[in-house]
């Protein structure tokens, strides 16, 4: 945001998280396509992400400071100031619901694909995982203009939606509905996370915004990470499918009563009943 010329000041949150989760779809799309058709499946893609990061760190150094180097490089310090400590907990709640689903989606489709539909390309498998991660970072570049606390009730609400349909392609073994979901959810799940993050950025004190935009990150990530064991562990007792169902349906309760919460909170806060 700080690097960002001031004519794209305004796009500049929804273009750092797109190239985020964008880059989070790119892996798997990538990925699936180099094992399945490219040779050295085991090795070729490590090969080809460490190339990419190699050009990353070149462009992270020429890239002008926007403030003197007067730090060190050390572990961040992770805190969330009181001025914006409401709207972090919104945000973060709707981010770690969002990474949750995310983390169940790319936990499940490639075992899903191969084991209950029978389609065991892997490109095929990454492109499907692709396909939500797109569809969320398309939301985040259309959904700047909204105001941020509308979009995370409106984001979250497609995310039930997303998990709902999600839900019934596993139960019915459909792949035209899991690509359904999958789309859904990911809109949901890029105006939740996009306009959230936004929210706390505009309330955060410049010199703080390091601290809390990474406690943001680290809440969703250990959504997108922690959540996908419990579905691991689950599908060894009860199965892929009703461990999917399972895990799909306890987020959309979960996402239901939040949805809830938030839509009340916010015509407290249009009528003025919190003074």
């Amino acid at each position: 945001m700080e690097a960002a010329p001031e004519t794209w000041r305004g796009r500049a949150v929804a273009v750092a998280t797109a190239a985020n989760i964008g880059g989070l779809g790119a892996g798997p799309l990538l990925a699936g396509l180099l094992v399945q058709y490219a040779p050295y499946p085991l090795r070729l893609s490590f090969v080809v992400h460490i190339v990419l990061m190699t050009l990353a760190i070149a462009a992270v150094l020429v890239v002008p400071e926007t403030s003197g180097r007067t730090g060190r490089i050390g572990f961040q310090r992770l805190s969330v100031p009181a001025e914006v400590r409401s709207v972090f907990v919104i945000a973060a709640t709707a981010a770690f619901a969002g990474f949750a689903v995310t983390g169940l989606f790319t936990a499940v489709v490639p075992a899903f694909l191969s084991g209950v539909i029978g389609i065991g390309n892997h490109a095929a498998a990454g492109a499907i995982v692709c396909s939500l991660f797109a569809a969320s970072a398309a939301a985040q570049v259309f959904a700047g203009r909204m105001d941020a606390r509308r979009a995370m009730a409106v984001g979250c609400g497609m995310l039930v939606i997303g998990m709902v349909i999600i839900a019934a392609a596993l139960h019915f073994s459909s792949l035209v509905v899991l690509i359904m979901g999958a789309v859904v959810a990911g809109i949901g799940q890029g105006i939740s996370f996009s306009r959230g993050l936004a929210a706390v950025a505009e309330q955060t004190p410049p010199e703080r915004r390091g601290e809390v935009s990474s406690t943001y990150f680290v809440v969703a990530y250990v959504a997108i990470a922690l959540p996908v064991i419990g579905e691991g562990l689950a599908a060894e007792a009860w199965g892929l499918r009703t461990a999917g169902i399972a895990f799909a349906s306890a987020v959309s309760v979960l996402m239901s009563g939040f949805v809830g919460s938030l839509d009340w909170h916010l015509q407290e806060q249009r009528y003025g009943l919190l003074g």
